[in-house]
């Protein structure tokens, strides 16, 4: 099973989306089980949830995991093809974000334009990835940082911004032959609480729209 898995198809975002779905697929993704299995979980008739189960299955989100005798019948185990899903852009692909659109380094729209876009496009290289079974080179650093006032926010974005430049015009080599362009990623925005989905005080962006 593997840890995180993109939807990119249209039509498996719209199965993965139905709520019971979602509820199937999160009990698969904690191991494998049967539709009887899955049926006193979920409140349903067994019926009802082998045809939930073949939709996820014809869109690749559950997999066969094994088959086992009960009685005179074989139920067939399922399991989650991964542990998490992120829908792509892709699935929405005329009214996906384009970060190209505009820029503004202040807006926490345009940062949620390039989040997706870069949901999109490491998406889009983990498919290729694993159709000529090849490993993908990926970097990611996440991290916290409290700041005590607006002004040393403000200190760290300028500093972060001249910092990553350098380390850019000194490694880009435009007109190296067999070289491979890469994108760079750099994000700030607040926290998160995990329990409440709120968002810690900060300072109010200057140029959200």
């Amino acid at each position: 099973m593997l840890d995180v898995t993109v939807i990119e198809d249209a039509e498996a975002a719209a199965v993965s989306l139905d709520p019971t779905r979602a509820r199937l697929l999160a009990e698969l993704a904690a191991g494998p089980a049967s539709a009887a299995m899955l049926a006193g979980k979920v409140g349903l008739p067994r019926q009802k949830v082998n045809y939930h189960l073949k939709a996820l299955e014809r869109h690749g989100l559950v997999e066969l995991a094994g088959e086992r005798r009960k009685g005179n019948v074989t139920e067939r185990l399922m399991r989650a093809t991964a542990a998490s899903y992120v829908i792509s852009p892709l699935a929405l692909a005329a009214v996906q974000p384009d970060p190209d659109r505009f820029r503004d380094q202040l807006s926490a729209r345009w940062l949620l334009a390039v989040g997706a876009r870069l949901v999109r496009d490491v998406g889009t290289l983990i498919t290729g990835a694993v159709k000529a079974r090849k490993r993908l080179a990926t970097y990611a650093l996440d991290g916290e940082v409290r700041f005590a006032s607006a002004a040393d926010r403000a200190a760290f974005v300028e500093e972060l911004t001249a910092g990553v430049s350098a380390l850019i015009r000194k490694y880009d080599a435009p007109d190296a032959e067999g070289g491979r362009d890469h994108r760079i990623v750099v994000a700030v925005h607040p926290t998160v609480k995990p329990e409440t989905h709120e968002t810690t005080p900060e300072i109010p962006e200057t140029s959200e729209s």
